[in-house]
C-alpha cells in the first residue's frame, strides 16, 4: 500500500514567499532612477532652478536690452539655449560623481552588477533632460518674444531644421557632463576642468595664429553654437563632429573604462 503525499496548509503558504523574480530591472526603469538621482540632492535640487532662471534672465535682456532686430523668437530661443548647455550639464557631471562621492556606487553596482546597464541609464536620463530643457527654452523664448517683440514680418518664424539641432546641441551637451564625470569620478575637478577647459581652448586658439585654422574644428563655441543659429552645411556638421569626438566621445570612452574598473568597495 502506497502512501500519497499532499502539500500542508503551511507549505502551501510558503511556497509563494520562496518563488524568486529574477528578471532583472528594465532600462526604461533604471533611467527612471537616474532621474530621480539627478534631483534628489539639494544640488540637484537648486541646480536647474539656477539654470532656468538664467535662461530665462538672458531671454529677457535679450528682448528688453538688446538691439531691436533681435527680439524675435528664433534669436531669443538661441540666447536661452546657449547659457542653457554650458550649465545644464553640471547635472550630469555629479550624476556620476555622486555615486562615488556619496558612496552609493556599491550598492548601485550591487543591485545592478551590469555596469554597462548603469552607464547607459545615466545617459538616457539625460537625454530625458535634455528634452525638458528644451521644452522650457521654447517656453522662455516665446514668453520673452511676446513681451517685446520686433515690429515687422517674420518675428515668430522658426525654422523647423533648428529644433532637431538644438537637441542635438543639449543632448550632446549633457552627454559631455556624463564623460567628464566619468572620467574624473570626483566633483569638483570635473566640474571646474568641465567649464575651465573649452574656455582656456578658446582663448588660446583667439589669441595664438597658428591655433585659428584648428579652432574652427575644434572650438565649441565656432562649431556648436551655429546649431542654434541656422541650418548646418556639410563642412559645418563635419567641424561639430571633430568638436564632438574630442570633447565629448574621449572623455566617455575614458570614464566608461575608469567606472567599469573602479573598485567601489
Amino acid at each position: 500500500m502506497s502512501a500519497v503525499m499532499t502539500p500542508t496548509k503551511s507549505a502551501e503558504r510558503a511556497a509563494p514567499a520562496a518563488t524568486r523574480d529574477d528578471r532583472r530591472p528594465s532600462m526604461a526603469r533604471l533611467t527612471q532612477v537616474e532621474l530621480r538621482k539627478m534631483f534628489d540632492t539639494r544640488s540637484g535640487f537648486w541646480l536647474p532652478i539656477c539654470v532656468g532662471v538664467v535662461a530665462f534672465g538672458t531671454a529677457l535682456i535679450t528682448v528688453l536690452a538688446g538691439a531691436s532686430q533681435n527680439h524675435t523668437f528664433t534669436h531669443v530661443f538661441g540666447n536661452a539655449l546657449i547659457p542653457t548647455a554650458i550649465l545644464l550639464p553640471l547635472i550630469g557631471v555629479l550624476l556620476v560623481t555622486g555615486e562615488f562621492s556619496q558612496r552609493t556606487a556599491l550598492s548601485t553596482f550591487t543591485l545592478v552588477p551590469s555596469r554597462a546597464r548603469v552607464m547607459v541609464a545615466k545617459l538616457s536620463a539625460s537625454v530625458v533632460c535634455s528634452i525638458a530643457a528644451l521644452a522650457f527654452c521654447l517656453a522662455v523664448a516665446a514668453l520673452a518674444t511676446a513681451i517685446n517683440p520686433r515690429s515687422g514680418p517674420g518675428v515668430w518664424t522658426l525654422h523647423a531644421v533648428l529644433l532637431p539641432q538644438a537637441f542635438l546641441y543639449l543632448a550632446t551637451a549633457m552627454i559631455t557632463g556624463v564623460a567628464f564625470g566619468a572620467a574624473l569620478l570626483v566633483s569638483a575637478p570635473a566640474i571646474v576642468i568641465y567649464l575651465l577647459l573649452p574656455t582656456i581652448w578658446s582663448a588660446l586658439a583667439g589669441s595664438i595664429s597658428g591655433l585659428k585654422g584648428v579652432a574652427d574644428w575644434l572650438d565649441a563655441s565656432q562649431t556648436l553654437d551655429p546649431m542654434v543659429r541656422h541650418a548646418l552645411s556639410t563642412t559645418d556638421w563635419l567641424q561639430a563632429c571633430a568638436t564632438l569626438a574630442l570633447w565629448m566621445a574621449l572623455p566617455l570612452a575614458i570614464g566608461w573604462r575608469r567606472v567599469m574598473r573602479r573598485d567601489v568597495g
